[in-house]
């Protein structure tokens, strides 16, 4: 994932709403969300080439998310793919706190990263390049591959668009949030980070929504949990910016 999006307890009939783009290259293999043939517990996509995944939840209502931490400079020699940190968690019955703590102890494994779990009730927020853990706070957060609501432009930008809407309808229709991370507008050069990456590669990284010849968002996720523990989840999947098809999913989470 290089963009999530989503509030968190703060809405009057929805313990969780995320939406979230997933950037990779293009020719990287890819399974689409569905539950997983070697563990039906779990609904997510597939990167089919470290066979882990960005973001996903389980029937019991584990969830987790994560972003790469960009750097250029970064060696990722020898590195465990960091999409076995998900995949990790969610075929884990360890207390969330527990799976923290020893992933912690892990931070060197893999490249930097950002990692989002927990459960609708609670959600823990932990990066190896900061290297401190924290609880999710109630509200409307933004990830990339910066810290935690860093604000960079497309952070603040889907922040805003998606606390503006939330605020404005009790019941979410998932439309308006693919919307949202669907923008692809580059944002003005003063207001772009420095990441190392050059100037011209900053702006093209810079919309929610991205389109480069070989690099881009491959799938948009929304994932909502209401107050009552339905499940929606819908990945729409893309082609160097066009649209492919898309998988809906609803179910009841499993009660503990």
């Amino acid at each position: 994932m290089c963009l999530i999006n989503f509030q968190f307890h703060d809405h009057p009939n929805y313990k969780l709403i995320i939406a979230a783009n997933r950037d990779e290259f293009y020719k990287r293999p890819t399974a689409p969300a569905q539950f997983w043939e070697d563990n039906s517990d779990i609904l997510a996509g597939r990167d089919l080439v470290g066979m882990g995944t960005w973001l996903g939840i389980t029937k019991s209502g584990r969830i987790a998310a994560l972003t790469n931490y960009r750097d250029p400079n970064e060696d990722q020699q020898n590195k465990k793919s960091r999409g076995h940190i998900v995949k990790d968690f969610l075929e884990s019955s360890m207390p969330v706190a527990g799976f923290f703590t020893g992933l912690k102890h892990e931070k060197n494994v893999y490249g930097g990263f950002n990692f989002i779990a927990g459960n609708p009730e609670q959600l823990y927020y932990y990066s190896n390049i900061e290297d401190s853990i924290s609880m999710v706070s109630p509200g409307t957060h933004g990830l990339s591959n910066e810290f935690l609501d860093t604000p960079w432009p497309k952070v603040m930008k889907g922040k805003e668009r998606l606390a503006s809407y939330l605020r404005q309808n009790a019941t979410i229709e998932t439309d308006p949030l693919f919307d949202i991370i669907s923008d692809a507008e580059q944002a003005p050069d003063e207001l772009l980070p420095d990441t190392g990456v050059g100037l011209d590669f900053e702006r093209k990284l810079s919309p929610l929504f991205i389109k480069t010849p070989e690099y881009g968002t491959r799938c948009s996720t929304v994932l909502l949990v209401d107050r009552n523990n339905q499940v929606t989840f819908i990945e729409r999947r893309f082609n160097k910016g066009h649209f492919e098809n898309e998988s809906r999913f609803t179910f009841q989470l499993n009660e503990a």
